[in-house]
């Protein structure tokens, strides 16, 4: 058997043996197998009346909490090894020498001051978020509290008919007259941000916002500015009721988004990042998976989460924001089958944790399409409407881009103009001079029928 996680080979008894040993009680138990070579080949090693012992000791004067391992001795190609054998310590982290190190695959890492406070507060089952600021009741703002009772309420998993102080102590929001962190970032000054840019290249920006709202809000937020920069379909049938389709599934999206909120890690100063482009939109958090759960684990339906921010977690839950913990990905993949060539990705880079929304190539498409069959279907962008909604009169570029807020012109004529032009939904005032001083723009029969349904 191969070194691996929970197997280590060493010629002979010395630091790296205590230094795996603590790796192992930090992570998932292992055994170091003294007197093996790298290769699995067996060397053997001196075993005296007192060896085990001493060794035993050195270990335990070695560590702190003291590790005391089983340890065997066997006989391995004829040759005597020792097997010292420890298990998942049950507090963590144990150190050694003042040191601290944990398994990943087949070696040992030391571990960073961050992952040193998850591991003793997974350990003591204490959520970060749990922690008390400096903020009071007075520091929360009481229109967003209201909100969130009302909703809680309406949801119905828990009843909350107290006044304001003994609502939040039931929820664990305030303790000692003290807000929590999870809530000061709910409905204080969360003093985190989530950095939202719309891409057309990896170094083009076109537009982008910083939202450093509560967290109650900030979601909603968020959800607001890609949903300006996506495409929205719109599909008439016979009867001409509108039919509504997104270039991404909206409850992926809220899912992803909501993802990123509760699972950060917010002892980390980075900002969330969120980046949409043509094809694709990226979320990253600061912060890797927490706890035991991998990459690799959320492609399964029955992975197991590992909350970083239980009261978060709770909040969410309760206002019906979370269905059920540990089922965002199964709902993320739910909602893709109906998107047949949009793929979700995910992976840890460095300690961020980044999920991809990507269309296959082949589908992704700009243009207003127009289909002439029976029935008449037409498909625009959100941004098409946008467009739509504001030309009550006839209008110059310029006021157009002004109403809208809109600072490219490129990208105003790309992105809005040029795809109503195209479908017939709008036309120029002087179409034989298409770049005249005085040319406005207006609605034609078209886009009057296909916006007011005339």
């Amino acid at each position: 058997m191969p070194e691996s996680l929970t197997t280590e080979y060493k010629r002979r008894f010395g630091k790296v043996v205590v230094v795996s040993l603590v790796a192992f009680a930090n992570t998932d138990g292992g055994v170091v197998i003294v007197g093996m070579e790298d290769d699995e080949k067996p060397c053997g090693v001196d075993i005296g009346p007192e060896t085990v012992q001493r060794y035993v000791n050195e270990i335990k004067n070695a560590t702190y909490p003291q590790l005391i391992p089983k340890v065997l001795i066997e006989k391995r190609g004829g040759k005597p090894v020792l097997v010292f054998e420890v298990g998942e310590y049950p507090i963590k982290p144990v150190s050694y020498k003042n040191r601290y190190y944990r398994r990943v695959h087949n070696s040992n890492h030391v571990m960073a001051l961050e992952e040193i406070v998850d591991l003793q507060q997974q350990s003591l089952s204490v959520s970060y978020d749990a922690c008390l600021t400096h903020a009071t009741l007075t520091d929360l703002d009481p229109s967003l509290l209201n909100r969130f009772f009302e909703r809680v309420n309406s949801r119905g998993r828990v009843t909350l008919q107290d006044d304001l102080f003994t609502n939040l102590a039931k929820l664990k929001l305030i303790r000692d007259g003290k807000v929590t962190i999870a809530g000061n970032l709910l409905f204080g000054d969360p003093d985190f941000t989530i950095r939202i840019g719309r891409f057309k290249s990896e170094a083009t920006i076109i537009d982008d916002i910083v939202i450093k709202s509560p967290l109650f809000v900030a979601v909603d937020e968020a959800l607001t500015f890609i949903k300006k920069h996506i495409n929205l379909s719109y599909s008439f049938n016979g009867s001409r009721e509108r039919i509504e389709r997104w270039q991404y599934p909206l409850e992926a999206l809220r899912e992803l988004v909501l993802n990123a909120v509760v699972h950060r890690d917010y002892k980390s100063p980075s900002d969330i990042i969120i980046k949409v482009f043509d094809d694709r939109i990226t979320i990253s958090n600061p912060g890797k998976l927490y706890g035991r759960l991998r990459v690799e684990d959320l492609q399964r339906n029955d992975y197991v989460s590992s909350l970083r921010n239980r009261l978060l977690a709770e909040m969410f839950y309760l206002i019906g924001d979370i269905e059920r913990y540990g089922t965002g990905f199964v709902r993320i993949r739910e909602a893709l089958a109906d998107y047949p060539g949009l793929a979700v990705a995910v992976e840890e880079m460095g300690e961020f944790f980044k999920v991809e929304l990507r269309h296959a190539a082949e589908q992704v498409t700009e243009q207003v399409t127009e289909q002439v069959t029976e029935q008449v279907t037409e498909q625009v962008t959100e941004q098409v409407i946008r467009l739509l909604k504001v030309l009550d009169r006839p209008r110059t570029r310029r006021e157009l881009q002004n109403i809208l807020h809109l600072q490219h012109r490129e990208h105003f004529r790309s992105e809005y103009l040029r795809p109503a032009l195209e479908a017939g939904l709008v036309a120029m005032t002087n179409p034989e001079k298409p770049r005249a001083a005085d040319q406005k723009y207006i609605l034609t029969a078209k886009g009057r029928m296909f916006f007011h349904g005339e």
